[in-house]
């Protein structure tokens, strides 16, 4: 399953509701402001980074690049562009937007 997480972690509990919930082995997309999940360095960067052994997260490089934190990002985070954001869709049977 590919799971979008599309709201700040720093506003709302969506990224941490979608981690305590998601199967094993399911893709993570951060999108939109979603993708402050994806900073290096931030309060919610130790646990993403434990996400990492049970999940594959991505973030969405146009929307890192529009909040000026493309160069910021976590290591082992995959920045896909909106191909990359189709492919994921089309590779997964159902999909689980956090709202």
């Amino acid at each position: 399953m590919l799971h979008t997480v599309n709201k700040s972690p720093f506003e709302k509990n969506s990224l941490e509701a979608c981690l305590a919930h998601a199967a094993e082995g399911s893709a993570i997309l951060l999108i939109e402001d979603g993708v402050y999940g994806a900073l290096n360095g931030s309060a919610v960067a130790g646990q993403v980074k434990d996400a990492m052994g049970k999940f594959t997260l991505y973030a969405l490089g146009p929307d890192l690049q529009a909040r000026g934190i493309a160069d910021k990002v976590l290591d082992g985070i995959k920045v896909v562009d909106y191909a990359g954001f189709v492919d994921l869709a089309c590779e997964n049977d159902k999909v689980q937007a956090w709202l």
